[in-house]
């Protein structure tokens, strides 16, 4: 289970470094506001685990960032609209980060970058010359590197969280993701997710949509 307390203080870390001043609310009242967020019953795999791993994942990539806090507000941001049988999570999930961050005393301008990085999610493809870009999409993306017991684990819980949907239509759906996602020139775009992370996760992809069309 995830450290609450420690991703209060993450959160409030990565919102004190980029707001304007200090006479805004209490931080750590949005903190709880997106923990609520994140630990909703319909959740499986999009959990606070998983957003704690992306910010783990952050903290290993930032040296490749502009600006590494900027992502970590929007690693916390990505998910936290979540329902599995809507297409618009990333959307509204972007919307939040445009609604709440102003409120919390981030600049418009910056709250108007995070809900860009978020809704790079839904392509994880960033242009070349996005650093900040390539480090969310990285981080969101690294479980596909996972070692065979956790990612079995992840795409346990992918279909948990798609139980309402009959086991051929989600057999089409996702096969069709891991083709996409395959079909990328590179999954990885910074240069420590190309080398430590690229390699595996096609090979989990592969195996994955493998055994999906037996």
């Amino acid at each position: 289970m995830a450290d609450l307390d420690d991703l209060r203080s993450r959160w409030v870390r990565a919102l004190l470094a980029t707001r304007d001043d200090a006479c805004h609310p209490d931080p750590y009242r949005y903190a709880d506001a997106l923990l609520r967020r994140w630990q909703e019953p319909q959740r499986r795999y999009h959990t606070v685990e998983h957003l704690a791993a992306v910010l783990d994942h952050v903290d290993v990539l930032e040296t490749y960032a502009d600006d590494p806090d900027v992502v970590r507000l929007a690693a916390w941001f990505h998910d936290a609209v979540y329902l599995p049988e809507r297409s618009t999570n990333e959307e509204r999930s972007a919307r939040l980060a445009e609604r709440a961050l102003p409120e919390a005393g981030v600049a418009q301008d910056t709250a108007a970058e995070v809900a860009r990085l978020v809704r790079l999610t839904v392509t994880h493809d960033p242009a070349e010359d996005d650093r900040d870009g390539q480090v969310l999409c990285d981080a969101d993306l690294a479980i596909l590197a996972a070692p065979p017991s956790a990612y079995a684990a992840y795409t346990a819980e992918v279909r948990e969280e798609y139980h309402f949907v009959p086991n051929d239509a989600f057999r089409e759906g996702r096969s069709a993701v891991l083709r996409q996602l395959l079909a990328l020139p590179r999954l990885f775009r910074t240069p420590y997710g190309q080398q430590h992370w690229e390699a595996t996760a096609r090979y989990n992809l592969s195996g994955e949509l493998e055994m999906l069309s037996t």
